[in-house]
């Protein structure tokens, strides 16, 4: 049994910061994102999110989690368990920003059951946001790329992917100059060096995370990466699209794109430290250098309570649950 301080970023007056779990003793993956004034920490049975409200406050809300694989372990194929984790993933993670948004913009936390209308209007701006990023990185480099001029099918395909990278680079730059945008690279800092610190064997708290790096092979802005790499690859098989139909037909090669991508960052993060993967995986790390921001100890503490959270032993068949995790280092005002 822990003592109440382990989740305040603090060790218990008079004892050791007790250590959660310790990854050399079970085969446990932790992975997460960046949320609205928190950080989202998913293990292969728990999801945990922790968000800062403006009271100074940290909510956190546990779900249990059984992964698609676990329940049909046939799906657990290399490639196409890409794909499909992708969309889980995406699942997941709109869940925990919706989670944070009703936690950070609001000075109590009131329980409130959203109706139709909201629930379709979050809907309907999720699939007009999906569709503008597919017409923005994925067509846009088409027709630019068609102005050029270039027929041969690997000359095409190569022009369209540095262009798509190019645009999606500007991308990120331009959106971190936002400030809220600017608060959510901060907590995804924060998720990379919590993750760090369980990886390394740490104790869970603010002094002992601080030193890590933000930046982490197995991030989200590295699988992208390697989507766009790897699509320069599979697209040029298909030679130059002549006509709309054309290029729209590359889309149904999306999930295969992903699913190749998604067991790359896998062989990356497992053999991160070999010569021959370094130069492959540092691409990925210099984009995470603009996704991801230096968190200051107020945030880092959030990242800490969601990873405390998720990996906190549960009883099987255990319910969502919403608490406040103490908080020990002061939110700015």
């Amino acid at each position: 049994m822990r003592g109440r301080n382990q989740m305040n970023g603090q060790p218990a007056a008079g004892s050791e910061a007790p250590r959660v779990c310790d990854p050399r003793e079970m085969d446990l993956a932790v992975g997460g994102q960046a949320v609205i004034e928190g950080v989202m920490m998913r293990s292969p049975t728990a999801i945990a999110t922790a968000v800062r409200t403006p009271d100074g406050r940290i909510v956190v809300r546990k779900q249990p989690f059984r992964s698609v694989f676990r329940r049909w372990r046939f799906l657990n194929v290399p490639v196409l368990r890409g794909g499909i984790h992708l969309i889980e993933s995406m699942g997941l993670g709109i869940g925990a920003l919706m989670f944070s948004a009703d936690q950070a913009m609001t000075e109590e936390r009131v329980e409130t059951k959203k109706g139709f209308k909201d629930t379709a209007l979050m809907w309907g701006t999720i699939v007009v946001a999906f569709v503008l990023s597919l017409g923005l990185f994925f067509y846009l480099p088409l027709v630019l790329t068609d102005l050029t001029g270039v027929r041969h099918g690997f000359g095409f395909n190569l022009i369209d992917g540095v262009i798509r990278i190019v645009m999606f680079v500007a991308y990120l730059m331009l959106i971190s100059r936002m400030k809220d945008m600017a608060r959510v690279f901060e907590y995804h800092g924060a998720e990379h060096m919590s993750i760090h610190a369980f990886e390394a064997h740490r104790d869970l708290t603010v002094d002992q995370t601080r030193p890590f790096t933000t930046l982490h092979p197995r991030c989200g802005t590295s699988f992208l990466f390697f989507v766009m790499l790897i699509s320069v690859v599979v697209f040029s098989f298909l030679g130059r699209p002549d006509d709309v139909g054309q290029r729209l037909l590359r889309l149904a090669f999306v999930p295969v794109i992903g699913g190749l991508a998604y067991e790359a960052i896998k062989l990356s993060g497992r053999f991160r430290n070999a010569w021959f993967v370094r130069p492959l995986i540092w691409p990925g790390l210099m984009l995470q250098k603009i996704t991801t921001s230096r968190p200051d100890d107020t945030q880092l503490e959030v990242g800490l309570a969601a990873l405390r959270a998720v990996l906190e032993p549960e009883p099987e068949g255990f319910r969502t649950r919403t608490y406040d995790a103490p908080a020990a280092v002061p939110a700015e005002a």
